[in-house]
């Protein structure tokens, strides 16, 4: 048969397989095949003192990868927390968020900012924790009814004292939420200014040495569901104009995470040197063996636990207003 007729048939055969899914209620779904290209040679990647992202920028090995594939990367930062990056990326200043939660994440694109999540991650374990000093009585989740809790709004520190109050029947309008960035909520726990602190690590493992902190209550241990993870995220426009990128990008971040893994003295020693805390903190990390899972966007296993996360903010209005989650995903 001549391949002009064969064409025709294929183009046919998957704009009618296309629009069943559509009638099946299934729109949002990736088609089975993926688009090729990139328009651009250079990619512009936030970072913090933390993390995964500063410890591919540090090892070096993320940048080679990419290089012998013909990508230049450009390091945007360092940053404090995820929020200012989803702006950064947004704004056009840079491409790539730098793999934080996805909690805020979903805030900023409920809030119109044009991004997809391209790569996640589930991070073990689960180091969140609620603390309070030890000479502020608090020791236990009761402890905070009529006290002032400092927590990122719409993120994972809101999030876990929203589980942490739920889980001891406690109306959050007994405690006092105060909206407060890390790099502000540091300080003000230790002056006094707010009697908890609800964080992630490195923050919250600092502030248990420096300010002589004690747990209240620890994602890991006392949450027995996971609703936050870790994501990378980009621009619409520019997942579906590099698609090429994208998948270089992603395979690069994933084999960083397996190294991370296999080399966990030497990758805890780098993140060491970012932020400079205590060598206390630091033997502490190394003790946890803390590893990446990776997670495909695609993924259909882990998209239907993470809808179910976002459902669960929505419902308890951390998150404005119910999303699809694959409504969000780059085509990969």
């Amino acid at each position: 048969m001549p391949n002009s007729i064969l064409i025709p048939s294929r183009r046919r055969f998957l704009a009618t397989s296309l629009a069943g899914v559509a009638a099946a209620g299934l729109a949002s779904a990736s088609p089975s095949f993926s688009a090729t290209g990139r328009n651009t040679d250079t990619l512009r990647l936030t970072w913090g003192y933390f993390g995964l992202s500063y410890l591919a920028k540090e090892h070096g090995a993320l940048e080679k990868r990419l290089a012998d594939q013909g990508i230049k990367v450009e390091w945007i930062g360092p940053f404090p927390n995820h929020a200012p990056t989803m702006q950064a990326v947004t704004g056009g200043t840079a491409d790539y968020a730098f793999g934080g939660s996805t909690t805020p994440a979903l805030a900023a694109i409920l809030a119109g900012s044009p991004l997809v999540f391209t790569q996640f991650f589930i991070y073990e374990p689960r180091t969140t924790a609620i603390i309070a000093k030890k000479s502020s009585g608090i020791s236990k989740v009761e402890d905070l009814i009529g006290k002032s809790v400092a927590v990122n709004r719409s993120g994972l520190g809101e999030f876990l004292v929203v589980a942490a109050l739920e889980k001891h029947n406690i109306d959050r309008s007994k405690v006092n939420f105060v909206y407060l960035n890390p790099p502000d909520a540091a300080p003000a726990l230790a002056a006094g200014k707010v009697d908890a602190w609800s964080m992630w690590s490195p923050g919250v493992d600092i502030a248990r040495v420096e300010y002589d902190a004690q747990d209240v209550f620890i994602e890991e241990r006392d949450l027995p569901f996971q609703i936050d993870f870790n994501t990378y995220l980009t621009r619409r426009k520019f997942a579906e104009e590099n698609p090429d990128l994208v998948r270089a990008f992603n395979a690069a971040i994933v084999a960083e995470a397996e190294w991370a893994n296999a080399n966990n003295v030497e990758a805890e020693t780098i993140a060491f040197k970012g932020l400079k805390y205590p060598e206390a903190v630091r033997d502490h990390f190394i003790s946890l063996k803390r590893k990446y899972t990776p997670y495909s966007v695609t993924d259909e296993g882990f998209l239907t636990k993470f809808q179910t996360a976002a459902d669960w903010l929505s419902e308890r209005k951390v998150l404005p207003e119910k999303v699809k989650v694959t409504d969000y995903v780059a085509v990969v």
